[in-house]
């Protein structure tokens, strides 16, 4: 199964009510045939996992990690989790045009994402 990579958009909110072009992930991961991820390929692929976080003109280059009890999680550095933005639900959320995730980011703050690519690699 390849590698997908997929864009998602920060979807509107209270700050922004338009949602934004210029906030959210590009992620490289595995997806199964129903676009949620593949925990078994990422073991296979983890070190071909990456996330560039984008925000207004600055970035964050991470990981995807997958944890015990099914949760996942994007880490900037493998030394703490102090840095991780786990997401919400990742393994049952799919990852397809249109459809929305979260992420629990460094301000403590779950945002909303919409996933506006998914491409094979």
């Amino acid at each position: 199964m390849p590698l997908k990579f997929i864009r998602i958009e920060l979807a509107r909110d209270h700050d922004f009510p338009d949602g934004s072009t210029e906030r959210g992930y590009e992620l490289v991961a595995p997806l199964d045939i129903n676009g949620r991820l593949d925990a078994a390929e990422w073991h296979k692929l983890r070190d071909r996992c990456k996330v560039r976080r984008f925000w207004a003109g600055t970035e964050e280059v991470g990981r995807l990690v997958h944890r015990r009890g099914g949760t996942w999680a994007i880490d900037y550095n493998p030394a703490t989790v102090e840095d991780d933005e786990p997401g919400f639900r990742l393994d049952k959320h799919q990852f397809s045009l249109g459809e929305y995730v979260s992420f629990k980011e460094h301000d403590g703050v779950m945002r909303t994402f919409r996933v506006v690519i998914v491409d094979d690699i």
